[in-house]
């Protein structure tokens, strides 16, 4: 007995250590249920009722939360004359075990010693299960071994089950290997409960390969139980094994049909499998827990009734090819099924449903609901969840819209993880409306990744306005906006005029206290800049013209980043540089671009292409071309953007041949002229009044198929009209529309009698409807106002714009510079 006091003074000590805090409260729970049970069975009956009495005393006291009466009491259950035995513990050791209370146990115990009670198999296992569900593992390990020291009864397998629980319950790897140790040593074996843990710790590690030895094992030893295949599918879905998921669900299909097992609940609610559950040898052969040396597994087995084939574009697809008749010839889904065997079926097609989401696999998701479809179980509004965002993520909202369709006429209402998948989906599709919707109907969420998406959405449709409803939507929800939001927030409210005005200093003046709250609440939240929301935080500077800012901002960020060692991303050094060149600031472009290089930076073939515009606002056609030298030094191909800028250099120049030979070489080089460059040559053509230049390019452009803008169509008018030839400019004008609308004759022909309602009715609804069209797509929008105009002016309107005098002439002419 020295040794086992001086063994339980240590443990005590330690937990002293404890915050007093972690007395705890304690559990509500039935105060007779924990007196009976060790109490008056199993030969634990106290002797006299006095000593039942204190008993029940002492366990109503911490029912009551009367930590220090209880603590009294027991002392003084200590200081009677008699001799004191185990039994006179057992209810309170238990109320300890269920509630937890392992401060207490501990006082129990040390009383136990004190008075030489003899510690019986039943206080070593209650002491045990107290401390690790009250999370002192090191503790409970301190008293398994003070009792394979100092007793004759060895600990228990529901003694090591304990502890292997609580390392799963406090994440401790370390002290699961030393209780596999101890039971290998021991020899103690597994049961069902024991396989159970061990598939926790297994998910634990993430150590799939464990998962598949375990399967291994217990079924080589084990008949399969429902319950037992329920917690394998379990944790295969959590490592996202979906193809062995998919298999142990068959096979649990398979024995929920067969009806040799027998489900009912513990007094807690919980299900088990009621068969005698005997425990198989140890093997050390199952798991080392550790880092090390993991094992290479196949993955479990198909059945000669389940097949499967692969697709590289879908993933693991499945094909359910069990026979839909049962041993006696009655379908499945009219065999009757018990009502706890259908629960555990639904939760295991329902996880299997949610990791289909995660993993994208829509035709593994289809096929089990058809399946639970053919076995009669009627998925559950959580089943839906996982089915609706595994449909979405691939299909697109309209196949999520049926199901949901479905739902409603079962009155099943949606979770919101649901109508967040939704609208997610309806906001990449940039369906503002029904992506607003959903939002809208989603009560209890924490996630912002659904607001992002609308944000995003709204960014692309350049509609800030309708950011504004789903930010207030938010702050009523405590929804708390993470980085993605911010960036969000600067791309759509940091500019005010741009990109249609120019700024101004009322625009500015509103932009600065945009940004200046944007950053407020980003400190509020305590949430730092990201490359991203840097970038567009200096974007929207410079589209408003703040130039003076955004360096301010630029250098802020660069001697924030500077005490941490690292530089900003090439992007936003890009971003300013392109807001330089455009404010025509093209020396301060080029000390930020010596800047960047001297910190280490390399360039990218954006910052290479915005120099070399910067060189056509300096007329430097030298520069341009060392910066040529050192982008294909670098490796970058020459694109048409940068062709565009050395086009223009040379423009400014006025040297048309020189630019018609390169835009040549571009297109001998293989590299494809864009609408931008094509109207670069027309607009410097246009106001040197080269007809010649101009009638060459818009032919070009119709041979590439490139449809013109409102600016080609611009230049080339003006053109006209300069030198008078007013006839020409509109039948130009025309021409140049209808190709706006379209390249192709058979379009004309199929939308003749819509537009030519809207070109040439007279009332001014025509104009309005026009208006309402721009909205959706500016460039028919103008074509068909350009049109409007033309036979408002009594020019006759042709659909075949291709035939056209003009037309024709421009490629007889271009044929001809081709053969000369």
């Amino acid at each position: 007995m020295m040794r086992l006091a001086v063994r339980l003074k240590c443990v005590t000590n330690s937990l002293r250590e404890w915050k007093a805090s972690d007395t705890g409260r304690i559990n509500s729970g039935s105060v007779l249920e924990a007196l009976r049970s060790f109490g008056t069975s199993n030969g634990y009956r106290p002797r006299d009722s006095i000593g039942r009495r204190m008993q029940e005393e002492i366990v109503n006291a911490l029912h009551l939360g009367e930590r220090s009466r209880a603590s009294v009491l027991l002392s003084e259950l200590g200081g009677r004359d008699r001799a004191l035995q185990a039994g006179d513990f057992i209810p309170i050791l238990q109320y300890c075990a269920r509630t937890p209370d392992p401060l207490f146990v501990m006082e129990t115990w040390k009383l136990m010693v004190e008075e030489d009670v003899e510690l019986s198999g039943k206080c070593y296992f209650l002491t045990i299960r107290s401390l690790c569900k009250g999370g002192y593992i090191k503790e409970a390990f301190n008293i398994l071994s003070i009792q394979k020291e100092n007793s004759d009864t060895c600990p228990t397998l529901p003694v090591y089950n304990d502890l292997l629980e609580a390392c799963v319950q406090m994440n401790s790897l370390n002290h699961a290997g030393e209780c596999l140790h101890l039971m290998e040593k021991q020899g103690v074996g597994k049961n069902a409960v024991t396989y159970t843990i061990l598939l926790k710790l297994a998910v634990l590690q993430q150590d799939l390969s464990a998962i598949h030895e375990i399967w291994k094992e217990y079924f080589n030893y084990n008949t399969p139980s429902i319950i037992t295949l329920r917690k394998f599918i379990r944790s295969f879905t959590k490592l996202r094994d979906l193809e062995s998921a998919y298999v142990a669900l068959q096979r649990m299909v398979d024995v929920a049909f067969q009806h040799k097992f027998s489900i009912n609940k513990t007094a807690e609610g919980k299900l088990f499998d009621s068969r005698v559950n005997i425990p198989i040898p140890f093997r050390d052969v199952l798991l080392t827990w550790n880092n090390h040396g993991k094992n290479s597994y196949h993955p479990i087995p198909f059945s000669s009734e389940y097949g499967k084939e692969r697709d590289s574009d879908k993933g693991v697809q499945f094909e359910i090819k069990g026979e839909e008749h049962g041993t006696d010839g009655i379908s499945l889904s009219e065999q009757a099924l018990s009502a706890p065997v259908m629960k555990l079926l639904r939760w295991s097609f329902g996880d299997i449903m949610h990791t289909c989401a995660d993993s994208k696999n829509v035709l593994l998701a289809e096929q089990l609901m058809l399946q639970m479809q053919n076995l009669g179980l009627e998925p559950s509004s959580a089943t839906y969840d996982g089915f609706i965002r595994a449909l979405v993520s691939v299909k697109g909202f309209q196949d999520g819209m049926e199901v949901l369709k479905g739902m409603q006429q079962k009155n099943m209402k949606p979770h919101d993880s649901t109508l967040a998948a939704m609208s997610v989906s309806c906001s990449r599709a940039l369906e503002l409306d029904l992506a607003e919707t959903f939002l809208a109907q989603i009560s209890n969420s924490h996630h912002v990744y659904p607001f992002n998406a609308f944000l995003e959405a709204c960014d692309a449709l350049d509609q800030s306005e309708r950011a504004v409803g789903v930010l207030a939507k938010m702050k009523d929800m405590n929804i708390l906006p993470d980085i993605r939001t911010y960036e969000l927030l600067f791309a759509l409210f940091g500019n005010v005029n741009a990109p249609y005005e120019d700024g101004n200093v009322l625009s500015q003046v509103d932009a600065a206290k945009r940004i200046n709250a944007i950053e407020m609440d980003m400190m509020r939240h305590g949430i730092q800049h990201s490359h991203l929301s840097m970038q567009n935080l200096l974007k929207a500077l410079g589209m408003e013209g703040m130039i003076k800012d955004m360096i301010q901002f630029l250098h802020a960020a660069e001697n924030q980043l500077s005490r941490r060692s690292t530089n900003l991303d090439i992007h936003i050094y890009n971003t300013v540089m392109h807001s330089l060149v455009e404010a025509k600031e093209s020396r301060m472009a080029i000390e930020i671009f010596k800047s960047m290089i001297s910190c280490g930076l390399s360039p990218d073939a954006a910052t290479y292409n915005i120099m070399i515009d910067c060189c056509s606002n300096i007329k430097c056609y030298r520069s341009a071309c060392a910066l040529i030298s050192m982008m294909i030094r670098d490796g970058f191909c020459l694109h048409a953007v940068t062709y565009t800028s050395l086009i223009k250099i040379l423009l400014n120049f006025e040297d048309f041949n020189e630019a018609l030979k390169l835009l040549d070489q571009a297109c001998s080089e293989g590299t494809q002229p864009d609408l931008v460059l094509y109207n670069t040559i027309l607009e410097a053509a246009s106001e040197m009044g080269k007809i010649d230049v101009i009638e060459l390019i818009i032919e070009q452009m119709h041979r590439e198929k490139i449809q013109p803008d409102p600016s080609t169509c611009s230049h080339v008018f003006s053109a006209y009209v300069n030198y008078g030839f007013q006839s020409t400019a509109m039948e130009a004008l025309q021409v140049l529309s209808m190709r706006m609308i379209s390249e192709q004759d058979d379009i004309f022909q199929e939308n003749r009698s819509e537009y030519e309602n809207l070109i040439f009715d007279e009332d001014s609804e025509s104009e309005s409807r026009i208006i309402e069209i721009f909205k959706d797509s500016a460039y028919l929008g103008v074509a068909l106002l350009n049109l409007r105009w033309c036979a408002t002016l009594m020019f006759p309107i042709s659909w075949l714009p291709n035939h056209s005098p003009w037309a024709k002439r421009l490629s007889i002419d271009y044929d001809s510079a081709c053969r000369g």
